[in-house]
């Protein structure tokens, strides 16, 4: 019988846990999984947190989720890449929507948290970047998943704009489409530690031009790597 989960534990272990319930409890392909309801119940965890679970689930192969039906064990699992554009694929309009917005708010809450961001949020940003980078080689991309969330968020939070915080705490917990999609193509973790450090050197020097420009280019440079999947 799975544990219940804590919820500060849920961001590193909730997916493998779908996946233990997956093969523990026999699911054929095809078979309807648990409802999030169900998920929920049996986890003792947020909604949020079990419907990113799934749309990992779903992003590396496992399960498919049909709107109003369900959520379905794959029936012609795919691995690794391969199943990952074909997440893209399905999702391409959600994934642009979200990106459309993030180059709307990002990059002037970089500008704002270098000009507003008090020492605490820039020693917290410098100590995210550097557990960003040391991580990067090692961890799972859940992990660096939450990690970028953090930084972001952070980010968000430096500006000392309560609207642009509550938008970008919306979009980590409910509107994850593009963490999911941009940290699963190969190499983009890589190109996000030295993405993540520009933003953060520019911040630091409270250059908030330059904090804009390069949380642009972070963003511009994550959608064409995740344009080239799809269309590869």
């Amino acid at each position: 019988m799975i544990e219940s989960l804590k919820t500060e534990r849920l961001s590193e272990r909730v997916s493998e846990v779908l996946k233990t319930l997956i093969q523990e409890e026999g699911f054929k392909p095809g078979d309807k999984f648990y409802s999030e309801h169900q998920l929920i119940e049996r986890l003792k965890v947020s909604r949020s947190s079990v419907r990113e679970a799934v749309r990992i689930l779903e992003a590396t192969g496992w399960v498919t989720v049909q709107h109003g039906k369900g959520i379905f064990i794959a029936r012609q699992p795919l691995h690794g890449f391969e199943a990952f554009k074909e997440w893209l694929k399905n999702n391409k309009k959600d994934i642009l929507e979200h990106f459309e917005v993030r180059l709307l708010i990002d990059p002037k809450a970089a500008f704002y948290a270098a000009m507003r961001g008090t020492e605490q949020d820039l020693s917290l940003l410098k100590t995210l970047c550097e557990e960003y980078c040391v991580k990067a080689e090692t961890a799972t991309v859940e992990q660096m998943i939450k990690l970028d969330e953090q930084f972001h968020a952070v980010i968000a939070r430096a500006t000392k704009n309560r609207t642009l915080s509550v938008l970008m705490k919306t979009m980590t917990t409910v509107l994850f489409e593009g963490w999911i999609s941009s940290l699963h193509i190969p190499g983009r973790i890589q190109s996000t530690v030295d993405e993540h450090r520009r933003v953060v050197e520019a911040i630091l020097r409270r250059d908030a031009q330059g904090a804009e420009q390069a949380m642009r280019d972070h963003l511009t440079k994550a959608l064409q790597d995740i344009q080239a999947s799809m269309e590869s």
